[in-house]
């Protein structure tokens, strides 16, 4: 049987989580955990430093092997798209993003040679100058030498990467840790506005509770 093609299907609830479970060792992160995701939601983790945050992000962008329970995109299990499909539908960006050699520019473009990722348009310079404006970054951001980035940097070159391929469910581990107030404040207001467009979700981490209150639109506390 053909696996489907990588493209979001005309349904409201994205994504599902039943009974997910970590545990490290003895200690229990979380067990038994329920999610459900959908489009246009912002779901906002709430636990403590070390209870697992980012394990839970890894776990739904199928990087961690589950170890117990089961996550179905748009009512279909990881199966029936296959491993990179999934990956490139259901998009984690890391709280410290790593960058190839080349310009901005050269890291944007290479993704687009994924096979997984045909049909979806393909590159569009203009549309990262909009964003780029959007977060306040000139369009001579794109040829900024990517290994020599700061850390706020490489956090907007992975979000933009990341957006240009429109997944249908995005998962953000502290996304603006490492930049300033007003960036920050752009970025959660580009976020809104993609996740506007139909059919995409979010689910992000952050230290800063005062975020969580501002940009989730709900939240789910990890208990063991």
């Amino acid at each position: 049987m053909a696996l489907p093609h990588c493209r979001a299907l005309d349904r409201p609830l994205l994504l599902r989580a039943e009974g997910l479970k970590r545990q490290l060792g003895d200690r229990l992160l979380w067990g038994g955990l329920d999610l459900e995701l959908a489009a246009g939601e912002r779901l906002g983790l709430v636990a403590p430093s070390g209870a697992g945050k980012t394990l839970l992000l890894r776990a739904l962008a199928l990087l961690d092997p589950l170890q117990a329970g089961s996550i179905r995109l748009q009512g279909r299990p990881p199966s029936a798209w296959g491993l990179p499909c999934w990956r490139s539908m259901v998009s984690y960006l890391a709280q410290r993003p790593v960058a190839q050699g080349g310009t901005v520019e050269t890291n944007l473009r290479a993704p687009w040679a994924f096979r997984e990722l045909r049909g979806r348009g393909g590159w569009s310079r203009g549309r990262i100058t909009v964003w780029l404006e959007a977060l306040g970054r000139d369009p001579s951001f794109l040829t900024y030498d990517a290994e020599r980035l700061s850390g706020g940097e490489l956090q907007l070159l992975a979000l933009l990467r990341a957006l240009q391929f429109d997944p249908t469910v995005l998962l953000l581990d502290e996304p603006t840790a490492s930049l300033d107030g007003s960036t920050t404040t752009a970025l959660e207001a580009l976020l809104i506005a993609w996740l506007g467009g139909g059919g995409r979700a979010a689910v992000f981490t952050s230290h800063d509770s005062g975020q969580i209150e501002r940009f989730a639109s709900r939240s789910l506390e990890l208990v063991p």
